[in-house]
């Protein structure tokens, strides 16, 4: 087995990138933004998410660093960009935004996209992760373990927001703008946290 994957790189890449993609915390967050979805609508997302997800992981660990490089860009701008963005979505599911019809038909095409697929689900944290395994990596085994990790964990946000229809079943929709407003909270806090560690990153620089 070892001959053919790294079994330690596999177990940090896959225990790495759990930690920080979080999938049974991406449940509630997820169900906050496609609480008025129908299932098939919701399992749609579900689907488009974790594939926008899995694509951005896979270019920024093969193209990103040539990318950021080019474009005169630090890791910390692109964390607070993110942070920047996720508390926007935040500010609208506190405020309740998301609930209406006029901000779920704005937002029903592309939810999934942003900030679901990104920067939620592939944020800065797995893009650097990964961009940091994807530096370290010297072998073939390397490669397949970086690779059947990454997998890995994009499968488990799968089943995750797959799980999210029976949650919202049991909910009803007052459960759901429960969730929706606990969501909204915490995702503020993500962002301000992502925000907090860019500004002490360049702070440092200085």
């Amino acid at each position: 087995m070892s001959a053919v994957l790294d079994v330690q790189l596999f177990i940090s890449v896959f225990v790495t990138l759990f930690v920080i993609m979080d999938p049974p915390g991406t449940v509630p967050i997820f169900l906050a933004l496609t609480g008025s979805m129908t299932r098939q609508q919701r399992a749609r997302a579900a689907r488009q998410a974790i594939l926008v997800a899995f694509g951005v992981i896979v270019g920024f660990a093969l193209f990103g660093q040539s990318l950021l490089n080019y474009l005169h860009v630090s890791v910390e701008a692109l964390q607070g960009a993110g942070g920047l963005l996720l508390l926007l979505v935040a500010m609208e599911l506190l405020t309740g935004k998301m609930d209406s019809n006029e901000g779920l038909e704005a937002t029903q095409g592309n939810v999934a996209l942003v900030p679901l697929g990104t920067p939620l689900l592939a944020g800065p944290g797995a893009i650097v992760a990964t961009m940091v395994f994807v530096q370290q990596a010297s072998e073939a085994t390397d490669w397949v373990a970086i690779s059947i990790g990454v997998v890995l964990v994009h499968l488990c946000l799968w089943l995750s927001m797959r799980f999210a229809n029976a949650i919202h079943r049991v909910l009803k929709d007052s459960g759901t703008m429960l969730v929706s407003r606990i969501a909204g909270l915490l995702l503020a806090a993500i962002a301000v946290q992502l925000l907090a560690d860019a500004v002490l990153t360049f702070a440092r620089q200085v």
